[in-house]
């Protein structure tokens, strides 16, 4: 029986993941933030050093822990946002250095913001990162990984595309004004939108876990991706709903403020999962709306 150490699972992607390890007979240990209720977890300070011993004896190690990036990016925020990454993962890479058991595997958790925003350029893993805020904080994340990956652990960075999934993250945000008819583009919506189903992020780490020929940066979307306009006329079909009302960027820096608007919502990633794709992975959602259909239809 495999063991194996996750942070981050309260989010949509641990929510989906945590079950379907433990249904393949692996004994998981979560890292926590507070006191620990029970032998299934071990408290952690993503700000502080941890414990070596504390992380030793794991056969792999799933890190997914980060500070939200949705809300207004004030400074104190951004801060959050940077520390809860690079901070946690060197802290965490070097615990596991430390061990007296390494583990065979470090699954760390990155994200498409790596590349920024690329307008028409087609995004492999072998190019280079974007300028901006997001593409700084999953240069300086996965570069912290790196204390494992020299140190002989086998390390594969996860770059997470857009997260479709019925418990949180991106796609319930969008749920509630589409089912009332009020949806649409946003901005020009010509963007591109690099997606991915949950469940597809479950397999590929799974993948990932038993896959020893990967390793370094891996896109983690799906193989077709859509620009903004055909996402949300897609959405809104599933939905048997017009998409009539347009998002305008002004309004989207007023709510979001203006550096977290165009990271986030503005900005065109047409991202291959290349790696993934050459390394045998067989994605379940290739097609939007088969995605959609599968969560919301």
């Amino acid at each position: 029986m495999d063991r194996i150490l996750v942070s981050g699972v309260s989010g949509p992607i641990g929510a989906a993941l945590l079950p379907s390890l433990a249904s393949g007979g692996a004994q998981i240990v979560r890292l926590v933030r507070g006191a620990t209720k029970n032998a299934e977890q071990i408290s952690w300070n993503p700000l502080a050093a941890v414990s070596a011993p504390d992380v030793s004896g794991f056969d792999a190690v799933i890190h997914l822990a980060g500070e939200t990036v949705v809300g207004r990016w004030t400074e104190p925020k951004r801060k959050a946002i940077r520390d809860s990454r690079v901070e946690g993962t060197r802290n965490l890479a070097t615990a596991l250095v430390k061990a007296d058991a390494k583990p065979g595997v470090l699954v760390c958790a990155s994200a498409i913001g790596f590349y920024g925003d690329r307008g028409e350029e087609l995004l492999r893993e072998e190019g280079p990162g974007g300028q901006g805020f997001l593409p700084e904080v999953c240069r300086e994340w996965e570069e912290a990984s790196q204390i494992a990956a020299n140190a002989g652990i086998r390390t594969v960075n996860i770059r997470i595309g857009l997260v479709l999934s019925p418990k949180g993250g991106a796609l319930t945000n969008m749920l509630t004004p589409f089912k009332l008819g009020l949806g649409g583009r946003i901005g020009s919506g010509q963007q591109w939108w690099s997606w991915i189903h949950v469940d597809d992020i479950v397999g590929a780490i799974h993948h990932a876990l038993n896959t020893k020929s990967l390793s370094g940066a891996v896109n983690l979307v799906a193989p077709n991706p859509v620009r903004n306009v055909e996402f949300t006329k897609t959405l809104a079909s599933v939905l048997g709903r017009p998409a009539l009302f347009p998002v305008p960027e002004f309004a989207l820096r007023a709510a979001f403020g203006g550096m977290a608007a165009n990271e986030l919502l503005l900005a065109s990633q047409h991202v291959e999962p290349a790696k993934l794709a050459a390394s045998g992975y067989s994605f379940r959602f290739c097609e939007l709306r088969a995605a959609l259909e599968n969560l919301v239809g």
